[in-house]
């Protein structure tokens, strides 16, 4: 069971790169460049596997904080809903630098919230 704990912990990781990766896409593209999907996909692995991770914890003995879980997974829905919102359209020249704020934000309280 720790090995798929570990992993699981390594793709939520590997989201979470794939998120500050399509900032720097983002910001080399350009202000007047669609979104790329790649903001929905690293968003998606770290909910799935972040919700996996929970769903583990009984069985792995691992005591989470809910209300850190609470506050990450409230900022992971809020770039969804974002990045899903402004897909399909020209992006507001001040989507991509909220959305790796949000993404910056959402590393440090997984780091520093203890």
């Amino acid at each position: 069971m720790e090995f798929v704990r570990l992993l699981l912990v390594f793709l939520h990781l590997l989201g979470m790169g794939m998120l500050i990766a399509m900032f720097f896409v983002q910001r080399r593209a350009g202000s007047d460049a669609p979104l790329n999907k790649g903001w929905l996909h690293g968003a998606a692995l770290q909910l799935l596997t972040g919700v996996a991770l929970m769903g583990l914890a009984p069985l792995t003995d691992q005591d989470y904080n809910d209300i850190k879980i609470g506050v990450k997974l409230l900022v992971l829905v809020v770039i969804a809903a974002l990045v899903a919102v402004n897909l399909k359209k020209r992006p507001a020249a001040w989507l991509a630098p909220v959305l790796g704020g949000l993404v910056v934000l959402n590393v440090g309280i997984a780091v520093f919230w203890t």
